[in-house]
């Protein structure tokens, strides 16, 4: 038997706890909905057509996004070239190990994939982490530490001015990334995210982002999400070339960088 819509019963149903209150805007929506406005055909027609267009646009959008990615980031790879080889025989010269970092990190909607990165660090970075914990100057799940006595001479320099950041260019082209976009996480703070934080993989991760050019690490990571959620509600072509705009004196600054 069917419990009518308006009845005391499904009123008075608790809210189950696990699932997380719904956003203003999408709550008024389902408000909207649940009265029954789209009863007749006209009516379904036009939400048809109204959500068609929806789909298309965004389509068209992740099109042009895609096809600016690849352009820019082919043209910063090759201007870059120079860059990316003295980095590499500087990394070379200053200690042992591989010049290239891979790294698993998480993209949009959860998907896996290799970042690459110019190594800063000593090879044995990751075995030393757990030592370290208790330095960490970060808030909540994001690990880092100012001084961090794992990185190397040449790391610290690579870091400060995001050079060890150019070889993700490859991933931009490969399109695991943007040249805008959130950070990409590892999956160890993936696996301790809230709802909420889950909400910033909606999006194609990217080498700059809004975040990066409002402080990167001296931001808390509440602030992080909330730069992160802002972004991908507003996200548009004209968006990632301001950011762009933003990243070089964010760059040369070196604020936040560590």
């Amino acid at each position: 038997m069917t419990t009518p819509r308006n009845s005391p019963a499904v009123e008075r149903a608790p809210r189950d706890s696990r699932w997380p209150t719904l956003d203003p805007r999408a709550q008024r929506m389902v408000e909207f909905l649940a009265q029954g406005p789209y009863a007749n055909s006209r009516a379904l027609q036009r939400l048809r057509l109204t959500l068609l267009v929806w789909v298309i646009r965004n389509k068209l959008s992740e099109n042009v996004k895609r096809a600016f990615d690849v352009a820019v980031g082919a043209v910063a790879l090759l201007v870059m070239s120079p860059v990316m080889l003295i980095a590499a025989i500087a990394i070379r010269l200053d200690t042992p190990g591989p010049v290239i970092f891979y790294q698993k990190r998480v993209g949009k909607w959860g998907k896996p994939f290799d970042c690459y990165k110019f190594r800063s660090m000593y090879v044995d970075a990751e075995a030393r982490k757990a030592e370290l914990s208790s330095l960490n100057e970060a808030d909540q799940v994001v690990f880092k530490i100012k001084h961090d006595p794992r990185i190397t001479r040449v790391g610290y320099l690579l870091r400060k001015l995001s050079i060890d950041e150019l070889p993700q260019l490859i991933n931009v082209l490969k399109g695991d990334m943007s040249l805008v976009g959130p950070r990409p996480p590892v999956p160890y703070e993936v696996s301790q995210y809230s709802y909420e934080h889950l909400q910033r993989l909606d999006a194609v991760p990217g080498i700059t982002g809004l975040q990066q050019v409002s402080g990167r690490s001296d931001l808390s990571f509440r602030r992080w999400i909330e730069l992160d959620l802002q972004y991908i509600n507003e996200q548009s072509l004209w968006r990632d070339i301001g950011i762009l705009i933003r990243t070089i004196p964010a760059v040369i600054s070196g604020k936040g960088a560590y």
